[in-house]
């Protein structure tokens, strides 16, 4: 365990992992703060941290019975004529459906954000609560819609890495605690920071695309998938891996360029002033 553990792969994989639950997590702490700021202000940080452990709880045990069904690999059908063979197990029919998901979900929510971006802000402020349980009841219905896709996400990216199964179970349980750890602790810095920076959010919801792609290929090569004779292959995490971390490193030249801009141009506007 601990020797998969601090492999380059793994570390890599929990690295990326944690960053996309973190980015992808910020419409959740959005959502949480609202439900939290209806109760009175001695009870709001109560409901969101007790919220925001349940909801690590509650992701912990979607993510064993995710990946208890991607751990049934035998076929339980298979479909063979002469232009297309295919084998269909749990754990295909799982990445199959979740990749389909995760490309639904992450074009829609960046058509909501382009076009209505204080939609479910609105839907969320319109609920009412009034009692700390409600509040607590409320968080966890947020983070089980939000869930889905954050689950999803940390199944396309460890599958595969270890023949053991639970080597990759234990990477995704980590990943959502070191998320969830650093969302309570620094919620509203982080907030801020993809307030001032929305690409970042775009950015991680363009990855989802991405890797639903991946789970689709991945779905098709484990079931050995052909059509007219021809197989379909995997694709390797590391060329995901790789256009993750240059998407980032782009970004950040990006944010350093804004931020040198900015200054030059405060400095010039002091200087216009003193003059």
């Amino acid at each position: 365990m601990i020797e998969f553990l601090l492999s380059g792969e793994a570390i890599t994989a929990l690295i990326t992992l944690t960053f996309l639950e973190i980015i992808l997590g910020i419409d959740n702490i959005v959502f949480i703060s609202i439900a939290a700021n209806k109760l009175p202000v001695e009870q709001r940080k109560k409901a969101t941290n007790i919220g925001l452990v349940l909801a690590m709880i509650q992701r912990i045990i979607l993510l064993f019975f995710v990946s208890f069904l991607t751990s049934l690999k035998e076929p339980f059908y298979t479909l063979d004529n002469a232009w297309l063979h295919i084998e269909v197990s749990w754990q295909t029919l799982i990445l199959f459906c979740g990749g389909l998901f995760l490309i639904y979900k992450s074009t829609s929510e960046i058509r909501e954000k382009v076009e209505m971006p204080t939609h479910d802000e609105d839907e969320v402020r319109n609920k009412p609560v009034s009692t700390l349980k409600q509040a607590i009841v409320q968080i966890l219905l947020i983070d089980f819609i939000f869930s889905i896709d954050s689950i999803l996400t940390a199944v396309g990216m460890t599958n595969g890495l270890s023949e053991n199964h639970n080597y990759s179970l234990m990477l995704m349980v980590l990943a959502v605690m070191i998320s969830i750890g650093i969302m309570i602790r620094y919620a509203n810095t982080i907030r801020e920071f993809i307030d001032n920076n929305p690409s970042i959010q775009m950015l991680a919801l363009s990855f989802l695309i991405l890797i639903g792609f991946m789970l689709i290929t991945e779905a098709a090569h484990i079931s050995q998938t052909s059509i007219f004779g021809q197989t379909v292959g995997a694709i390797p995490k590391g060329y995901l891996y790789f256009a993750i971390t240059f998407s980032l490193f782009v970004e950040f030249l990006d944010f350093k360029l804004k931020k040198k801009t900015t200054a030059v141009e405060e400095k010039n506007n002091t200087k216009n002033e003193d003059n």
